[in-house]
């Protein structure tokens, strides 16, 4: 009986000790804030205009193809073709110009009618007031229309909460190398 007493002892204090953590307050998952408590005070609105050197070919390509499709190499529009880039962004659309920052991330040719990429695309900024800053782009991009609309969808450091989009014309493009320059203006809300 003493045995048994115990026990039960044992376990009514155990149950009473688990009872009290798994019911202890806990603070919620989410909470309301002020932006304001957080430094956004007021947003802005900024327009940037560079040029985005895409290099498939040559002595330092910029983009690599890093998938394919097995139906890519008989399709007219390169359907499933995915590349990685690190393409470097300028002030102009020599080369040689100054470098602002780079655009890093994917491209597919996703479109089995005509010559439409899905752009996953993070702009780095290197240089001046926004140095370390990101935006992040996403969208589609028509390659041989006039110009190209993709939104803004996000960034970080002065780009935090970034909304907008980037407008996109071709410079240079040599058809047979898969080179290009684009010329960008892109139009952003951001705190």
């Amino acid at each position: 009986m003493a045995n048994s007493s115990i026990f039960f002892l044992l376990f009514t204090v155990f149950e009473l000790f688990s009872s009290a953590i798994v019911t202890a307050k806990h603070p919620p998952y989410y909470q309301t804030i002020s932006p304001t408590s957080l430094g956004f005070h007021r947003e802005k609105f900024s327009h940037l205009h560079f040029y985005f050197h895409d290099f498939v070919s040559g002595p330092r390509p910029t983009a690599v193809d890093v998938a394919q499709a097995n139906i890519t190499d008989k399709s007219p529009t390169l359907f499933g073709d995915v590349r990685m880039a690190d393409d470097p962004l300028t002030i102009g659309p020599d080369l040689g110009s100054k470098l602002i920052g780079r655009a890093q991330g994917i491209y597919a040719y996703a479109s089995q009618n005509d010559f439409g990429l899905m752009m996953i695309m993070n702009l780095e900024f290197l240089e001046g007031k926004y140095n370390g800053s990101t935006m992040s782009l996403l969208g589609r991009n028509n390659i041989f229309s006039a110009v190209r609309e993709m939104p803004i969808v996000g960034g970080s450091g002065l780009f935090r909460f970034a909304r907008g989009y980037a407008l996109a014309k071709t410079y240079f493009f040599n058809v047979t190398a898969q080179n290009a320059i684009v010329e960008y203006n892109v139009y952003v809300f951001h705190y």
